[in-house]
């Protein structure tokens, strides 16, 4: 039985991951973590039933009152360095979902695992289906050197581009270079209407054009469109609902146990 602590657990992907770890058969929920709802029982809010487990505002408290094995990490974007350094810093294998790091921080998080002799494992997207995507992007991106992405997500995420596109155009650039590949350049004289119009394009995103959407009703999209003399090739992803991440969010929880001492990052590197 693998015990778990949820960062963020009254949010909507952390209720689901609390749902999730309670109702699993290996898995043990022993401490709920949150800015808000705090003293109620965690079960009761992912609507699962009362699962004896009241949520915390304090990380460091809760990890040292329930010493969970994992730790689960679906906060926000401006606290998760700072959740996930307690976690590390008290020996906590760690699987983080909240995006918004950048490369000096999963150094820094990489450091901290190494120093305490435990795991840290980040994912921009647990969905099995969103792996598969990213693959079969980049193995195109060797034929195919004309490409864009269009990432859709819900109105109330924090971050732009989202972390799946922002790993995707590094993956699609890396594999274009590779094969000696470049994109066609702009027209010299492409008019912008509006300051990044054909979307955020730097070296951080592989050189490749990203667009995002946010709006009501979307959950989790991404397009990787490309385009040649007489085709389209457009490989979409589309999570529905939160479900669709939680079985990568149990394998994450399982595989982490056994995972090598710092930093791993993407569900591909344990599927």
């Amino acid at each position: 039985m693998i015990t778990v602590g949820v960062c963020g657990a009254a949010g909507r992907m952390g209720r689901e991951v609390v749902a999730t770890i309670c109702s699993a058969e290996d898995t043990k929920l022993v401490a709920a973590v949150d800015r808000t709802a705090v003293g109620v029982d965690a079960g009761d809010i992912a609507g699962c039933g009362t699962y004896g487990v009241q949520i915390r505002s304090d990380l460091g408290e809760a990890l040292l009152a329930t010493k969970p094995e994992v730790m689960v990490d679906f906060s926000v974007p401006s606290a998760v360095k700072a959740n996930a350094l307690t976690a590390l810093n008290a020996g906590v294998r760690l699987v983080i979902g909240t995006t918004g790091l950048a490369e000096a921080d999963l150094r820094e998080l990489d450091g901290a695992a190494r120093a305490n002799k435990t795991a840290v494992f980040v994912a921009p997207n647990f969905a099995i289906g969103a792996v598969l995507m990213m693959e079969f992007a980049q193995r195109a991106a060797k034929y195919l050197p004309d490409v864009e992405i269009i990432e859709l997500h819900h109105e109330q995420k924090v971050d732009s581009p989202s972390g799946t596109a922002m790993l995707t155009a590094q993956r699609v650039g890396a594999a274009r270079r590779a094969a000696g590949l470049v994109s066609t350049p702009m027209p010299n004289e492409l008019k912008f209407n509006a300051a990044g119009a054909r979307g955020a394009c730097e070296p951080g995103t592989g050189d490749v054009p990203v667009h995002s959407v946010r709006l009501p009703g979307f959950v989790a999209h991404q397009e990787v469109i490309f385009g040649a003399p007489g085709q389209i090739l457009t490989i979409r992803h589309d999570s529905l609902n939160r479900t669709s991440f939680m079985p990568g969010v149990l394998l994450a929880v399982r595989k982490v146990i056994n995972l090598p001492v710092g930093l791993t990052v993407g569900l591909d590197a344990i599927m």
